[in-house]
């Protein structure tokens, strides 16, 4: 009786050890700044915006990842006013170590989706031409890709700090490929 009191209890222990083994956060969400360099005919454009992602951890290592980003640039070229911003929805799939105690997360991912691109024309001296109308939006949506990586520190049980984020971000809009980056700093909620 006595030997099998013991091994009842030595199963109990080896069930709580191995239960820790799947210890790790099933979720996060990110929010934070993000500045994108988009591409217009091989010259690269500053934009700002925000990133929001959420993620669906499926293991330790792995989860499936959504992410929306908002980038705008305003600016005046020769006297003509013009308001640029890209909508980006992208799915797909992250790779970090989702651990509750791990202190330094490396992470990578890889998402593909769609972008929106719009720009706001309005001229300062605006000359009415037959067919074009002043001032005029334009507007294209096409393929998004994003594939990049970047860093994650553990601050407490519910918060990681996002130090750094670096993404190649192509798109096709207008029958032509764009090569855009972006980097972002942010906060991590578990």
């Amino acid at each position: 009786m006595r030997k099998l009191f013991l091994a009842t209890i030595m199963v109990f222990c080896a069930t709580s050890f191995a239960l820790a083994q799947n210890d790790y956060n099933k979720h996060d969400i990110y929010v934070g700044f993000s500045h994108a360099r988009v591409d217009f005919d091989a010259d690269l454009e500053g934009f700002n915006g925000f990133e929001v992602a959420a993620n669906a951890n499926i293991s330790r290592y792995v989860g499936l990842k959504g992410d929306y980003t908002f980038h705008f640039k305003n600016t005046n070229i020769s006297g003509i006013n013009i308001d640029a911003k890209t909508h980006t929805l992208v799915g797909g799939v992250q790779f970090k170590d989702n651990s509750k105690e791990t202190k330094f997360k490396p992470f990578a991912h890889l998402m593909a989706g769609f972008t929106r691109a719009s720009a706001d024309v309005n001229p300062v001296f605006c000359v009415q031409q037959v067919g074009v109308p002043c001032p005029f939006s334009d507007s294209e949506i096409g393929f998004a890709g994003v594939f990049g990586g970047g860093l994650d520190v553990r601050i407490n049980n519910r918060v990681d700090f996002r130090a750094i984020q670096i993404d190649f971000h192509p798109t096709r809009l207008g029958g032509e490929s764009q090569a855009n980056f972006r980097v972002g700093v942010g906060v991590v909620f578990r």
